[in-house]
Order: C-alpha cells, then structure tokens, then sequence
C-alpha cells in the first residue's frame, strides 16, 4: 500500500473492513469489561476477594498461552485465526445468559467462561498486531493504529453508554448477549477482507520451543523493545491491581447504579478517543520514542484523585482523572505499537507481539489478585492509592532507556539483527 493519507486508509476497503470489524468486537469487550463483574456483584453477590479472582482469571491466558501463542499465529495466515477465534469467543459468552436464564449460574461457571475467553483473546490479540503491517503497510502504521484506536475509543464511549441502560433493564447477564453477538458479527465481517497475506512456509523440521526462543531473544536484546515490555509489565500489573477495585468503588463507596458506573467509563472512552485523534500529530510534535513515557508520567499521577472522591463535585472531578489516564494510554499506545511493528520482521511480528504480551501482560492476573486481596485487607480506597503509585512508577524504564530520546523508529522492512 502506498502512502495514503488518514482518510485515504479509510477508503481501502480491506481496511474499512478490519476497522468495522474492530468496532463491532470491541463493542463486546467494553460490555463484558463493565458487565461480567456486575454479574459478579449484583447477581452472585461475591465480596472483593472473588471480584479481584475474577479479574485474574479474565487475564490469565496471557501466562498459560502467551508465548506458544505467537508461534502458532506465525505459523498460520492471521485473517483465519482472528476470525476463528472471534466466533468461539461469541459462542461462549452466549452460555452465561442461558446459564442464568435456567438457574445454573455460579461463580465457577464465570471463572470458567473468563479464563476460555482470555485464552482465545490472546490468539487474537497477537494475529491482529500482526496483520496490521501486512494490511497498510510499514509505512503507515502510525495511522493505521491511531485509526484502529480512534475506533477502539469511540466503542469505548458507547460500549458502557449501551451496556449501563441495558444492564438496569434486562439485568447484568442478560446484557452479555450483546457482547456475543457484536463478536460474532466482528467475526463474519472480517471474512469480507480479500486482502490474502502469502502462507507462512513450514519450517523442515518446526520445533516450538526454538521458534519461541527466537521471539524471545529478539526482543530481549534489543534495549528499546525490552524497555517497551518491562514498563508495559509494570504499568499493567498495578493498572490490573486499580481497576478490580474501581467498581467496587463506584458501586459500594459511591453509591453509582449501573447507569452512572457507564457514564464514569463512558468518559474514560472520551479520553480514549481525544488520545487516538491526537497520537499521531504528539508523536510527531514530541518524538515516538519520547511520547511513550511522556505520556504516562502526565496521565497516571491523576488516577490518585479517585479514592479520595465523595458523591458531588470531587467524583466529576476523579472521573476526569480516569479520562486523562485513557487519553494518555492510548497516545502511549499506538506510539510504541508502531514502535515495535517497525522494528520487527515480519516472521517474527506474531512472536514479537506475543512476547510483548507475555512479558506486559503476565502480571495482570497477578494485579487482579494482589487487589482482590488488597480490597479485602487494606479497604478499597487504599489499594487504589497503591495502583497509582505503581502506574506512575512504570515509566521508568522508558524513561532510562534510549526512548528518552529517540524521536522516530525506522520505517520499512526491519532488519533481522538485534541491537
């Protein structure tokens, strides 16, 4: 693909197509993020321990698959697998309502349904990373993603804003049919892509343990991508630790119904979608390399007005906290996604991806857990002072890193070469 400009990537059908498809299934994923611990709280009635369980177990893939996962995925055309795995997502979330429906659901059922769900997430997460580069082009991967987050962040509003009524109407699991079907529909759309990547050549003899082996030492010795992963580690762990308290938050100390916990969230998505308009014009104004770490240390020491906030002012004024850390997670983002995309080989895109995962995403279960724990030991409000601390702190190894100062990573093909 040449180099088209924003909306001329949004005429290129295939990628008109991978954008709506994007829409439709992260419409689902906003409505399981707000409704499947509000089927939790409100229909099993699990106390902050078994809250935080859950957040753990909806994570827990990233450990149990995250490495192999891009292995496999560099082994198969990216298209099948994100469809693949869309569908089955669909189908089994579709068992929560009709568990509830016949009086068969437990918070065993819900653990089960999380941790299937996540597994899945995980394939799909590192086909879709690594489809982009192919889809548009290394060339324009910074627009690409601000497009694909632009569109993210948009669900992001109106993902709680449809799931909140929906959840005071029909009741929290009866919402989730919703998430099945704009999986299902993510899934259907994204066989209409024509664009057909060439087929992955089998290796002679494959062995899995040297293919992830080779991910691995890729990005482990390149300082800026391992700078990249061990911030994203941190990050997300004390992220993961804040947010399975933040509903209990909103919905216990805060006294919110369903429909004002979607608004909070809602609001979030609007940060989320002023970040994605403006990443591309902030990478290039302030530096790739510089705006990811940039971006945290001016977002996440916000986060820390929400455990001190009361019904009335102070709680608009937490939320707009919340807005300003989705703002700046999504610059930070689609800077460092393009970051890595640029400096990998195609061959190795699925296991860069999946080792950044890996590594950035393995301690969220572990960050579900500690702040289940933490809620039920230290209270609620505490433990979110904690995930402040932590998401703040992650910026460090960025910062002490060569992405202190780098502006832009190279385009085009990347070398084979670790630095």
């Amino acid at each position: 693909m040449s180099e088209p400009s924003r909306r001329g990537l949004l005429r290129d059908r295939d990628f008109g197509r991978l954008s709506a498809a994007t829409a439709l299934g992260q419409l689902g994923d906003r409505v399981v993020f707000l409704t499947l611990p509000l089927v939790a709280i409100t229909e099993l009635d699990a106390d902050e321990l078994q809250v935080g369980l859950l957040a753990a177990t909806t994570t827990a893939g990233s450990l149990l698959v995250g490495l192999p996962a891009g292995a496999w995925v560099d082994r198969m055309r990216k298209r099948s697998v994100m469809i693949s795995t869309d569908l089955v997502r669909a189908l089994v979330l579709a068992t929560i309502p009709v568990a509830w429906w016949t009086d068969l659901l437990t918070l065993a059922w819900l653990y089960a349904v999380a941790l299937v769900h996540g597994v899945l997430t995980v394939f799909f997460d590192v086909a879709y990373v690594s489809c982009l580069p192919h889809l548009v082009g290394r060339g324009n991967l910074v627009e690409g993603n601000s497009i694909l987050s632009a569109v993210r962040s948009v669900t992001s509003v109106s993902g709680p804003t449809v799931a909140g009524p929906l959840v005071g109407a029909v009741g929290a699991p009866a919402t989730l049919v919703v998430s099945s079907a704009g999986m299902a529909l993510s899934g259907l759309l994204a066989t209409t892509i024509r664009k057909r990547e060439p087929k992955p050549e089998p290796s002679r003899r494959p062995r899995l343990g040297r293919e992830i082996k080779e991910g691995l030492t890729f990005v482990l010795r390149h300082r800026a991508l391992r700078a990249i992963m061990l911030a994203d580690a941190v990050f997300n762990l004390f992220l993961a630790l804040y947010q399975s308290m933040l509903l209990v938050f909103l919905e216990r100390e805060l006294h919110l119904q369903a429909f004002g916990i979607g608004l909070v969230l809602s609001g979030m998505g609007c940060g989320a979608v002023l970040g994605a308009l403006s990443a591309t014009a902030l990478s290039k104004r302030v530096g790739q390399g510089r705006v990811i770490w940039l971006a945290s240390l001016l977002t996440c020491p916000l986060t820390g007005l929400m455990p001190f906030a009361r019904p009335g002012w102070s709680m608009y004024v937490a939320a707009a906290g919340l807005a300003a850390l989705s703002l700046g997670g999504v610059v930070r983002v689609v800077a460092q996604s393009s970051f890595q995309q640029s400096l990998t080989p195609d061959r190795l895109l699925g296991r860069m991806s999946a080792t950044a995962r890996f590594v950035s995403w393995g301690g969220i279960p572990l960050g579900g857990l500690l702040g289940g724990l933490s809620g039920s030991v230290f209270g609620v409000a505490a433990t979110l002072c904690v995930g402040t601390a932590g998401m703040t702190l992650s910026v460090l190894p960025n910062l002490l890193s060569p992405l202190r100062a780098t502006r832009t990573a190279p385009t085009g093909t990347a070398p084979e070469s670790v630095r």
